[in-house]
């Protein structure tokens, strides 16, 4: 994986407590809390789309490649918040050392979003979606309307033996059985080809930070993985995850369920191969 540090920030600290935070600045806060939750600056960067180079600059409490207060603000809630800190007291310690007793000035997140690497995404194809249904129900209506004049049509002939037997109705059809839906774990069994190695992370107690890269070390997702949601990554020879709240996850590696006892909190770096499911 990337580190994107230097040695001397991967130190750790030994008090990161809310007591003792007003007595450090606001980038030695925001360092301190980024190796206390096992991250470098490049999972943050990668995580909130801030440059590494402005992370950097922050940590060393340097607000001018910020490009002004404005987004300053917006950088510092940002990375409390991706770092698990609480950002009303930076931004209070902030405003007390840079702000000169200024008006508060307009929000910041229109602004700030410029700034930040925005990935492309895609919105569903509506078009495509209604033209799918308007078919359906076209279709529906027009064999509801042939099967209609079959059955009801009259036999007019004059000399149709009145006593012979009636036709008989058509046969009703048989309603094909219900399949149950199957469940994560049957799922991650049937996504699971032996010829690549494949893993499903469910954040099924919480929401959690998840990093997942190929054995190129290229970056398949690094987002906050909210409560329910689930994401697959697949690779020809390996995978590498760091999990921010490993004890919030539920874990499939090539189709087995991973039994690890992870604590709630705890950050964990992993990686999977074909021949898994131990860790790598």
């Amino acid at each position: 994986m990337s580190n994107g540090n230097s040695p001397e920030d991967e130190r750790p600290f030994e008090d990161v407590s809310e007591e003792a935070r007003p007595s450090v600045s606001v980038g030695r806060a925001l360092q301190q809390a980024r190796v206390a939750a096992g991250l470098t600056v490049d999972d943050v960067s990668t995580a909130t789309r801030v440059r590494i180079a402005i992370v950097h600059a922050i940590e060393r409490d340097d607000f001018e490649a910020c490009g002004g207060d404005v987004y300053a603000r917006g950088h510092i809630r940002t990375l409390a918040k991706a770092v698990r800190l609480d950002p009303a007291p930076l931004l209070a310690q902030y405003e007390a050392e840079h702000g000169g007793g200024r008006p508060a000035p307009t929000p910041a997140a229109p602004l700030f979003e410029a700034e930040r690497i925005r990935p492309e995404r895609r919105g569903p194809n509506w078009t495509a979606a209604m033209v799918a249904a308007i078919v359906v129900v076209i279709g529906f209506v027009g064999f509801t309307m042939v099967n209609g004049d079959d059955g009801g049509k009259t036999d007019v002939a004059g000399d149709t033996d009145p006593t012979a037997s009636p036709t008989p109705s058509p046969t009703a059809k048989t309603a094909k059985p219900v399949v149950p839906a199957p469940d994560p774990s049957d799922s991650a069994i049937a996504a699971a080809p032996r010829d690549k190695v494949t893993v499903k992370v469910v954040a099924a107690d919480g929401p959690s930070w998840v990093s997942a890269k190929d054995h190129n070390g290229k970056v398949l997702f690094a987002e906050l993985l909210k409560q329910g949601e689930d994401k697959t990554f697949q690779d020809s020879t390996k995978i590498d995850l760091v999990l921010g709240d490993a004890g919030a996850l539920d874990l499939f590696v090539n189709g087995e369920k991973i039994e690890d006892d992870w604590q709630p909190g705890a950050v964990e770096r992993l990686t999977y191969t074909k021949g898994d499911p131990q860790a790598g």
